[in-house]
């Protein structure tokens, strides 16, 4: 059931050294392109990184929150063609989310890594230095980098007692 998995998805930015198998980006790939898109405009695209280089430059990208990536076996990047549509950052999220759920049904860990709106060291927008490490056309912008792998170590699913029902209001807002 979805909400198991839900339950079970955990940020992870500790991967075990084993690639992740071709059978299961496939997987992967075919999932993220079901992902729905606003008035069917689909104007994501997505850049699947194994080379160990050029997740050591992605992990760059960043000031803070990305250098867990040099050691992913995968990363995806989601960017989308800032032309084609006025949601293309929720159809960028949705797709991420996608990716990340789907990682946890083949038992892989992921995690989100924000690019939109972010600078790395050198107080370059991470698009930018993005799209100059992997040769995306300007027009496009990188709204995340997913990363994947089998987790270094096991991870307890959240349990029902995290949830906080204190948040959910029914019919009108009840605060």
């Amino acid at each position: 059931m979805l909400l198991d998995l839900m339950f079970k998805r955990r940020s992870i930015r500790s991967y075990a050294e084993k690639p992740v198998e071709n059978e299961k980006l496939a997987v992967l790939a075919k999932a993220v392109l079901l992902a729905p898109s606003s008035r069917g405009i689909f104007p994501c695209e997505y850049v699947i990184v194994r080379d160990k280089k050029t997740l050591e430059a992605l992990s760059r990208a960043k000031a803070h929150g990305s250098s867990f990536l040099k050691n992913a076996p995968l990363g995806i990047v989601v960017c989308a063609d800032t032309r084609k549509s006025d949601v293309w950052v929720e159809d960028a999220s949705i797709a991420s989310t996608y990716i990340m759920l789907f990682a946890q049904s083949l038992d892989l860990g992921s995690c989100w890594i924000q690019i939109r709106k972010r600078k790395n060291s050198e107080g370059e927008s991470s698009s930018s230095y993005i799209r100059s490490v992997l040769g995306i056309p300007e027009g496009y912008e990188i709204e995340s980098i997913i990363a994947i792998g089998y987790p270094e170590r096991e991870h307890p699913a959240h349990t029902e007692d995290e949830l906080d029902f204190e948040k959910l209001h029914y019919e009108k807002y009840q605060g």
